[in-house]
């Protein structure tokens, strides 16, 4: 059975099932739905991944309030007595940041893992089409600035897991590497690629590898974070671990092993030139 057809299969409908938008057409989940939808028996007992949900967003530095909305209703206990009760008003990204710091070993959990996953990437889009219509090119410069934004997190929770020095941080990024590249360091990359001394590999790659390496990036995040991992060993292990689980799940689906993938003849930095040059030509033009 096709894997990419099954997780579809399980994830969507459910997901897409218990969505709501508000007034101003803003797409939200509420907590006390996507919480049995999860596998959770007591609303008690799915405080704790709310909690680390709320800490993994205020360690990235988003605005807790704007994806975890607390609210209160009032619910019928029949004979016409009410109660109230809390609820929370979740963002896409906030039921992202639950679900990867929910139980793994639960299929429907493992599946919404990777649809939140997917989904809260493309937020910026309108929807998968949009995306699928842009250039090769175009899809670079969005994934290389996404790619960008999540190393940040990643130090942030590499830095938190003990990777402090700049030396052991390019240490950790390398075992990252290894284990997505089947066992290529930056170095190798880079001469692989037959880049100059001076050139970043992440601007000389195609849109299917940044994706691969930004996956790489978000699941150590989230794996360092939820696993509460500590140390330059086992921070380390982590990142080798995740990179090839990813190098794993591209195999397994019959793709392109991310060192096989060809090598764009133009940087991300020379494109992004030559739209600010387009950019400027056509303004000249339009205030003639």
């Amino acid at each position: 059975m096709d894997d990419k057809r099954t997780l579809t299969q399980l994830a969507n409908p459910d997901f897409e099932s218990i969505k709501h938008f508000d007034d101003q057409g803003a797409e939200f989940w509420l907590a006390r739905e996507l919480y049995q939808l999860l596998g959770y028996t007591r609303w008690e007992g799915f405080q704790k991944p709310l909690a680390r949900a709320k800490e993994a967003c205020l360690k990235s530095n988003n605005p807790v309030k704007n994806h975890f909305h607390h609210l209160t209703k009032m619910v019928s206990l029949g004979y016409g007595t009410e109660r109230k009760i809390e609820d929370v008003a979740l963002s896409r990204y906030a039921c992202y940041l639950i679900v990867q710091n929910s139980d793994p070993s639960k299929p429907v959990i493992a599946a919404g893992q990777t649809y939140f996953a997917i989904q809260t990437r493309r937020q910026e889009l309108s929807d998968q089409e949009k995306f699928e219509q842009l250039s090769d090119d175009e899809k670079r410069i969005y994934l290389r600035h996404e790619l960008k934004e999540h190393n940040k997190r990643l130090s942030s929770a590499a830095h938190d897991a003990g990777v402090i020095e700049p030396r052991d941080y390019a240490i950790f990024q390398n075992y990252g590497y290894r284990g997505l590249y089947g066992g290529l360091g930056a170095k190798e990359i880079h001469a692989r690629k037959k880049l100059k001394k001076s050139h970043d590999i992440l601007d000389f790659m195609g849109h299917e590898e940044l994706a691969a390496n930004l996956f790489r990036a978000t699941q150590t995040e989230a794996k360092l974070r939820r696993d509460h991992v500590r140390g330059k060993p086992q921070a380390n292990k982590t990142h080798y671990d995740v990179g090839s689980a990813v190098r794993q799940t591209i195999k397994k689906l019959g793709g392109t092993m991310p060192e096989d993938l060809p090598t764009p003849e133009k940087s991300i930095k020379q494109l992004e030139r030559e739209e600010k040059k387009r950019l400027a030509i056509e303004h000249k033009k339009s205030d003639q």
